[in-house]
């Protein structure tokens, strides 16, 4: 448990060193009438981008992870647009498959933002981007490399289901994970849409009883979770698993999907 613990600070002073982006996001957003994809991995600076984006938009996608010496799903992406380079995004709305953060991140504005129109914040990143590579190397390189004793190992037949938001320490330790093992998930995004939604479930900000915005996404989810609020939340269909808690989400995945 020391070890968790350990990685959690890690994942939240990584969230810190970004300036909290991927924490706040919009309350009704404009989901797209197919799921986007996403071939991306947690420890790239890059695909972190496009995450904090998806996050603001409070978008749910689809994540196929492609980790460092992956073999499940790095040979669709040179399949489908002919090189390996990450994050990779394919819009079945639009007909897009797009490399480059930026682009990716314009594209998602224009077509899933309130304007169509990227703002200045999120228009010009740096090349080289600083703040997202410290914020990998503090939280440990996590999710950058595959797992070697999935070698082989098929994939879930169907897509496990994770809710979060990008700047959560315990999302983000799961999702590592999850990308370690090359486990392809839907991701439900559930933002914090007010401030009455900040702080950890037992520490908000307002006190009182917690009252999700309504007609919100977090509404939904309060609902489903039995009038509580707390991520991640994992559910297998594959398994009938739903379960809460960083830690004992992390021990399930590596039992039902790490052994050789």
């Amino acid at each position: 448990m020391l070890g968790h613990q350990i990685k959690v600070a890690q994942a939240l002073a990584s969230a810190v060193a970004q300036g909290g982006r991927g924490m706040v996001g919009t309350p009704f957003p404009n989901q797209p009438e197919k799921a986007l994809k996403l071939y991306e991995y947690e420890g790239s600076p890059f695909c972190r981008r496009v995450r904090e984006v998806m996050t603001l938009l409070n978008l749910d996608y689809e994540v196929y992870p492609c980790p460092r010496d992956g073999t499940h799903f790095r040979p669709e992406v040179q399949q489908l647009g002919g090189k390996l380079q990450f994050p990779f995004l394919v819009d079945e709305n639009t007909g897009d498959r797009l490399y480059e953060s930026q682009d990716i991140i314009h594209h998602l504005f224009k077509h899933y933002g309130k304007t169509g129109k990227t703002p200045k914040k999120y228009a010009h990143y740096p090349k080289i981007p600083v703040a997202a590579i410290a914020g990998t190397v503090i939280n440990g390189l996590r999710g950058g490399m595959v797992n070697p004793k999935i070698k082989d190992r098929p994939t879930p037949e169907q897509l496990l289901e994770l809710w979060g938001f990008e700047a959560s320490p315990y999302t983000r330790i799961v999702r590592a994970v999850l990308s370690e093992l090359e486990v392809p998930f839907i991701f439900h995004n559930v933002a914090k849409e007010r401030w009455q939604d900040y702080g950890p479930a037992k520490l908000r900000l307002r006190p009182g009883k917690y009252e999700p915005l309504p007609g919100g996404k977090r509404e939904h989810l309060f609902e489903m979770m039995g009038n509580n609020i707390q991520v991640p939340y994992l559910v297998d269909p594959n398994t009938g698993v739903n379960m809460f808690e960083s830690a004992e989400i992390v021990k399930y995945l590596k039992q039902q999907y790490g052994a050789a």
